[in-house]
């Protein structure tokens, strides 16, 4: 029997038509497949194939107890927010309480806290009370209260009994002066396997108390990765060109230190042995770029921020099985993905 070459030829293009018929149903009934095709990296996929492949369960308690995440920073030498105490026990409150007036601005927070949950920013002790970073004020029984909460677990992950940390109050660099209202902006970047993948600027707001939560109305903002220059903004899924607070231009700002910023990223995965995570940095005006925190288990919405998916980023890493070990060659590679 001779071989029928377009015979063949026509069978194969049966086959592919078949085969792409079969892919366009599955679209219809499966959208997460048309947000792959775009390169969006949708949440069964980012649990599956990046924080169980990549995150050893052994390593959380690294990030999601932010003492141990900045014992370890300082222990390493990475620039942190000062650590003023901790409290664990309901009899240390009103010893602390004591000291906090004298200290006067302060961030008090839940070891095991998420989603910016529980944190509580004082700018100064008035004769009234504690000043929020939203202007109001909270009196001594209001902070006892607060810090009780955290202890009884109101703000931890599963609602376990906590230990509150009081931390020194960043004050932002003042470039942020003029796009942020009241509270601090941070900067989140997600890294992959000690990679910097994608950066987004977080901007406090009226709506969220002064915090840098895009859940309670904060707005993310996309960073190119290769300058370190602001993009478009995006507030509860839309676009926005301008503060909503102080109506300036939120677009093409260059954010001081970026490349220190970038090396601190890097530098996170080194330290906590986590291969997909997400870093908060803080601009302070004095000390500079200062590490807030680490997650385990970083959001998505960072590729809203940036009006592009994760996904191809990530599968480009992933690809290159010899990946740079200097924290020099591994931004220089995030550079050239980003592009």
């Amino acid at each position: 029997m001779t071989f029928d070459k377009q015979h063949y030829k026509e069978l194969l293009l049966e086959q592919k038509a078949k085969g792409m018929a079969i892919l366009a149903s599955l679209d219809a009934k499966t959208p997460w497949r048309r947000l792959e095709k775009f390169g969006i990296l949708g949440m069964n996929k980012r649990n599956g194939d990046y924080i169980a492949k990549y995150n050893s369960r052994r390593h959380y308690p690294l990030v999601d107890d932010k003492l141990k995440t900045k014992k370890l920073a300082e222990d390493a030498g990475l620039a942190v927010p000062k650590l003023y105490g901790t409290v664990q026990t309901e009899h240390e409150i009103p010893d602390l309480v004591e000291q906090l007036e004298l200290i006067g601005d302060f961030v008090i927070k839940p070891a095991h806290g998420s989603g910016g949950e529980g944190i509580l920013v004082i700018m100064k002790k008035t004769s009234q009370g504690f000043r929020k970073s939203s202007g109001q004020i909270i009196g001594e029984q209001g902070l006892v209260h607060h810090i009780s909460n955290i202890l009884s677990g109101m703000y931890s992950l599963g609602g376990l009994p906590d230990t509150a940390l009081i931390e020194q109050r960043v004050q932002f660099d003042p470039v942020f002066a003029d796009i942020s209202y009241q509270g601090v902006p941070d900067i989140r970047t997600i890294v992959l396997k000690g990679v910097p993948v994608m950066a987004m600027l977080r901007l406090p707001t009226h709506e969220s108390d002064g915090k840098a939560n895009l859940h309670q109305g904060a707005i993310g903002v996309g960073i190119d990765l290769k300058t370190g220059k602001t993009l478009r903004g995006v507030m509860h899924e839309h676009t926005v060109i301008h503060h909503p607070d102080t109506g300036h231009l939120i677009s093409d700002l260059a954010i001081p230190n970026w490349e220190r910023i970038l090396q601190l990223t890097a530098h996170c995965y080194d330290l906590v042995g986590l291969g997909y995570i997400g870093v908060d940095i803080v601009l302070d005006r004095q000390h500079g770029p200062l590490m807030l925190e680490m997650n385990a288990r970083p959001g998505l919405s960072i590729q809203i921020a940036n009006q592009c998916g994760l996904l191809t980023r990530l599968e480009q890493i992933e690809a290159i099985q010899n990946l740079p070990k200097s924290i020099p060659e591994r931004l220089a590679l995030a550079k050239i993905l980003s592009e």
